[in-house]
């Protein structure tokens, strides 16, 4: 079992996620590997909340071309968990 600080790695800080917060929606970058089970129990685990759907997306690194050498670099694969939480539940770090 892999702690749960590994699994969730940062919220997303966007316009889109900080509209979800309202339908208690928070979103997440996850460690790649991880499943739906193990974000479930993370997030519930650190934040000490009830999670009632989780939902997971792959978005694949972009192509970025250095100008000055000509090269073509890559950034990393990442994947996305949005999270559901019960009724009454909320998590701090998202509010200001």
């Amino acid at each position: 079992m892999r702690d749960p600080r590994d699994i969730i790695i940062a919220p997303v800080i966007s316009e889109k996620s900080y509209d979800q917060l309202e339908e208690n929606v928070y979103v997440f970058k996850v460690n790649t590997s991880a499943s739906k089970p193990e974000i479930r129990r993370a997030v519930e685990t650190i934040f000490e909340v009830t999670v009632t759907k989780v939902n997971t997306l792959n978005r694949k690194g972009k192509v970025r071309r250095n100008r000055r050498s000509n090269t073509v670099g890559k950034r990393a694969d990442t994947k996305r968990a949005i999270v559901t939480l019960a009724e009454g539940d909320s998590i701090k770090i998202f509010e200001t």
